[in-house]
């Protein structure tokens, strides 16, 4: 029996974590048919059926679900050690892959971009938007950004950013049509233009607090986004109300375009926290870019 390629065995790898060619050959860089192709050599070369394959998904076999737990902690070793070889230059070095929302990134991250970017030239930052919780072991990110509350306590969380609350904020051009809200129940009678955090999910509920009890409102409206930046845009543009963090709409209330309402409604939610797995010594890379964006106000 011929002995398989580890180009081929990492691809696999990748097929069988994703359950889906087309994810799996973006991840590599080459066309699902090609990766199809090559999984079906490595399987003649081997003589056993790793994957099934069905019109709509791809899942291990007994003997792909095998292979996979066996070689895998030896490329994530194998990678760990290439990644350590960067504590042998003289400046940190590599890619750092983080997934957070649009918010964050403007909020908490592009303030430092610039001072940290020229500061290691050697460090590759890699930020992927995405609102739907990423498992960041799955997904083989080296860390996510949340809120406080929604980290889980088996990560370590570096804190990033001040606590922060919300603001129900609408344009002035949108205020001449419609009274302004005097409790978070008039919003019913509004436009609101809504967030839906993950494909699947439900629409996000406005949260409010008044004497300690925190209720939700939901306001309906023509339109859902699953970006907190397009729901300030809107607002801006007189589309309808939104709910967006009070920082990021400061500058747009300060030079009034827009004007918030029900502020005295408004929750304080925990400080945005940077987390990651303590599954290994981190790079020096990594440790850069966490003390870079590390909260010290």
């Amino acid at each position: 029996m011929k002995s398989a390629k580890t180009d081929d065995l990492q691809a696999f790898l990748a097929v069988a974590r994703d359950q889906s060619f087309t994810k799996a050959a973006a991840k590599l860089g080459i066309t699902p048919s090609a990766l199809s192709h090559s999984m079906k050599a490595l399987e003649e070369r081997l003589g056993i059926r790793l994957l099934a394959r069905t019109t709509r998904n791809v899942s291990t076999t007994e003997a792909g679900d095998r292979l996979m737990r066996s070689i895998a902690p030896l490329f994530e070793q194998i990678a760990a050690e290439v990644e350590a070889l960067g504590e042998l230059r003289d400046k940190p070095a590599g890619t750092i892959r983080i997934t957070c929302t649009d918010d964050i990134i403007e909020l908490c991250l592009r303030p430092l971009l610039a001072e940290f970017l020229s500061a290691y030239p050697d460090i590759k930052l890699e930020l992927f938007v995405d609102y739907g919780f990423t498992n960041v072991v799955e997904e083989r990110f080296d860390a996510g950004i949340r809120m406080g509350e929604a980290v889980s306590q088996d990560m370590i969380a570096v804190r990033i950013g001040p606590d922060w609350s919300l603001a129900v904020v609408g344009s002035p051009a949108y205020f001449e049509r419609h009274p302004p809200p005097k409790t978070p129940y008039d919003l019913t009678r509004h436009r609101c233009v809504n967030i839906r955090h993950r494909p699947s999910g439900s629409i996000y509920a406005w949260e409010f607090e008044k004497d300690g009890k925190i209720f939700t409102v939901k306001g309906d409206g023509q339109l859902v986004f699953n970006s907190i930046m397009h729901v300030l845009n809107s607002s801006l543009d007189g589309l309808g109300l939104g709910y967006v963090p009070e920082q990021l709409a400061a500058p747009y209330i300060a030079d009034g375009q827009l004007k918030r309402v029900l502020k005295s409604w408004c929750p304080t939610f925990q400080g945005f926290h940077l987390y990651y797995p303590n599954r290994r010594q981190a790079s020096p890379a990594f440790s850069a870019f966490v003390e870079a964006v590390r909260y010290r106000g």
